[in-house]
């Protein structure tokens, strides 16, 4: 880790030769405080005040311009909180008051950030929201400048880190819910529907806030599952016929419902939705069941729920469990995929073949290069895979725009249907030029597809026109990471024969791999 010099931030992002760009940062978090900011104000006329949210984020502007230019990093700005203001309430109606224009500031960062692909803000302004002014300091800043409480720097450790974490792939994905106690107060199989707590009365409008705020996870993309100790029938009564309930069963990917260890019924549910259990987590009232599930399987995150059903939605904000880099809608779609994808499972449990299993799927594709349409889904695949990504290189939106304008690289994108559904852009390549060979920069496949033969089709779908533009071999790498073991024989599997760290392909000798997919036109 770099971390430049006390008050050195703009010497160090304008010289080239800065000790910053000789780390070569792939994340560059830059933090200017508010008070200094406050300090540059204080020196200003009545008149150039009122310009001073458009000079300040002029600069802001002209430092995420420069860290860019000089190497595809992502920069993480912490936006600027607010302290009182010599105008009171009044500073809302004067456009010379530091708060006035500290808002202009906050907002402007948000639009610059909206249209820079690269930029994330570090949400300082939420935070103090929560948390009120404990987050400064005075005392520290008086005597060595610096401006947070002790306190407080792992608040903030913690909420960068889960914009890295997002980058990087390791978000979480799924929320796995009990119901009793969670989505309704009381016991369905006891109190029975007229007697569960839901709704606009009493501790219902707790509930009922609860399933809103899951609804919204939902929309945003996140994966809904119930796993519940119930009858089958029993649990889905609520959803079918109470009319109070904010969620449906067909916000729910998964409903795992019966009388078996939750622990099992988590991992069937891991094996339908196929995602690791550290992208999943698991809400229970019963301490005993967070207890077996953790133990049983540590990697699921398993939160410690408040006794009181009342303050689940303000504990679970605050944890911000579910970080998300990036939105497209795409991401809308996510629930009815998995129930797809559910239908499949059970499709195959019925094939004593998983041959048989496959082509009763009826698999097409589609084949086209990086556009303006895939770019976005493309750079979700390749931040997010992480068991089917053979080299774990991250892009972002920007980059890939580079590469797929480039003449230096072939890109492809592959979009799987089955008679279940549209997978969507399900598998992406990046082919660097190499004098007469093709280096397989990034291969990335959605961990939905996995087994589907897509490596196959995929493979067969680029040696012909490589060969047709003179190319002879086709090169590979693998870099085990702690996630992608299940790539430990990709190339062995696919005919490429191995030379160092390397793997090598002879294109004139390939032979087509037997798939169980059809090419169509995109």
């Amino acid at each position: 880790m770099f971390e430049s010099d006390f008050d050195q931030l703009e010497r160090n992002v304008f010289d080239p030769t800065s000790d910053l760009y000789r780390f070569s940062a792939d994340f560059v978090i830059v933090f200017q405080s508010v008070q200094k900011l406050y300090d540059q104000f204080l020196k200003l006329n009545n008149i150039e005040r009122t310009g001073f949210a458009e000079s300040t984020l002029s600069g802001i502007d002209e430092i995420y311009r420069k860290l860019t230019s000089q190497r595809a990093c992502n920069v993480i700005y912490l936006n600027f909180p607010e302290f009182g203001d010599v105008f009171g309430n009044f500073c809302n109606k004067v456009e010379m008051s530091f708060t006035f224009q500290l808002r202009k500031i906050n907002l402007g960062l948000m639009n610059l950030a909206f249209k820079s692909k690269n930029l994330f803000i570090a949400d300082l302004c939420a935070i103090q929201a929560r948390y009120g002014n404990s987050i400064f300091d005075p005392r520290l800043a008086a005597s060595s400048d610096l401006i947070f409480s002790l306190d407080f720097l792992p608040v903030l450790a913690r909420n960068i880190t889960s914009i890295i974490q997002s980058l990087t792939g390791k978000s979480r994905k799924c929320l796995i819910l009990d119901l009793d106690n969670i989505l309704w107060g009381g016991s369905i199989g006891e109190d029975g529907l007229e007697k569960i707590q839901i709704g606009q009365l009493g501790i219902g409008k707790a509930f009922t806030k609860f399933q809103y705020w899951i609804k919204e996870l939902k929309n945003r993309g996140i994966i809904l599952a119930v796993c519940s100790k119930n009858d089958q029938n029993t649990a889905r009564e609520p959803f079918e016929k109470h009319t109070e309930m904010i969620l449906r069963l067909e916000d729910f990917a998964v409903f795992s419902s019966n009388w078996e260890n939750k622990a099992d019924n988590i991992r069937s549910i891991q094996k339908i939705l196929n995602i690791g259990f550290d992208s999943m987590v698991f809400l229970d009232d019963s301490r005993f069941e967070r207890e077996q599930v953790r133990i049983s399987i540590p990697e699921i995150t398993i939160p410690e729920l408040p006794e009181d059903p009342a303050l689940f939605l303000d504990f679970l904000m605050e944890l911000n469990l579910f970080e998300t880099s990036s939105f497209d809608p795409e991401d809308l779609l996510r629930t009815r995929r998995y129930q797809e994808q559910a239908g499949r499972r059970v499709l195959e449990i019925n094939y004593r073949k998983e041959e048989d299993f496959l082509e009763s799927l009826e698999m097409t594709c589609g084949v086209s290069s990086f556009n303006d349409f895939s770019i976005p889904r493309v750079a979700q695949l390749v931040q997010r895979s992480n068991q089917f990504n053979l080299r774990t290189v991250r892009y972002n939106e920007e980059q890939l725009g580079r590469i797929a304008a480039s003449p230096d690289f072939f890109t492809f994108s592959f979009n799987l249907k089955d008679k279940f559904g549209d997978y969507g852009i399900s598998s992406a390549m990046i082919l660097r030029k190499d004098g007469r060979s093709l280096f397989i920069d990034t291969w990335v496949m959605s961990c939905r597809v996995i087994k589907r033969s897509l490596e196959c089709f995929a493979l067969n779908a680029l040696v012909k026109p490589a060969i047709d533009q003179g190319f002879e071999k086709l090169m590979g790498e693998y870099i085990p990471t702690a996630k992608n073991s299940i790539l430990a024989d990709h190339y062995s599997r696919l005919g490429f024969s191995q030379q160092g760290n390397l793997w090598y392909l002879n294109l004139a000798e390939f032979q087509s791999l037997k798939t169980f997919i059809k090419a169509e036109s995109l």
